[in-house]
């Protein structure tokens, strides 16, 4: 099985990139919402680390986002919980999908949590960044200072780009970035 991890800023749009492949996609971010909304054992394992901003199951995203704004520590604290319970399930995907040729990993912190490994294909998503700006404002719940939380725990992008083995140019028109994709499963396979 080969194995792609996508890389690239918050809003560059890995998400969609990845499903361009046509192959099984872990998507972490899609597993962290199903953990706020259906794991107990986490709720309770916040909630106790803070118990002034979680109060109810299911987890809130309003409870996650005030608990980042108070206190840059929290998201590392969230981060340690939710992540443990995040590779877990990328661990059964995996298995799930050994027999596939190729699975896709959506992972935002794939290189710093460390989750790579040395044969993975590294897959670097690069867009402008007043385009991601741009489109990122237009999110739910958008917020600059989260947005600034999270960039300051990711390793710079330049680094992610050096390591990746391929770049695609997302400038949001979705025939470029498939004809790119086609390109490089061709030269994958």
């Amino acid at each position: 099985m080969k194995r792609i991890g996508i890389l690239g800023d918050i809003g560059s749009g890995k998400t969609f990139v990845a499903k361009c492949f046509g192959f099984p996609v872990f998507n972490a971010d899609l597993e962290v919402a199903k953990i706020y909304k259906n794991n107990r054992k986490v709720f309770k394992r916040l909630k106790k680390e803070l118990p002034f901003y979680f109060d109810s199951f299911p987890i809130q995203k309003k409870e996650i986002i005030n608990a980042i704004l108070s206190n840059k520590r929290n998201l590392k604290k969230i981060i340690k919980i939710v992540h443990h319970e995040v590779r877990k399930k990328m661990n059964i995907f995996l298995e799930k999908n050994k027999n596939k040729k190729i699975i896709v990993l959506d992972v935002p912190l794939l290189l710093e949590n460390k989750i790579n490994k040395k044969k993975d294909i590294l897959i670097f998503v690069e867009s402008k960044k007043s385009e991601i700006l741009r489109r990122l404002k237009k999110r739910k719940n958008f917020n600059m200072k989260i947005l600034n939380n999270f960039k300051k725990i990711q390793l710079p992008l330049d680094l992610k780009k050096n390591k990746s083995q391929f770049i695609i140019k997302n400038n949001f028109n979705k025939n470029s970035v498939k004809f790119r994709v086609k390109e490089i499963i061709k030269n994958l396979i």
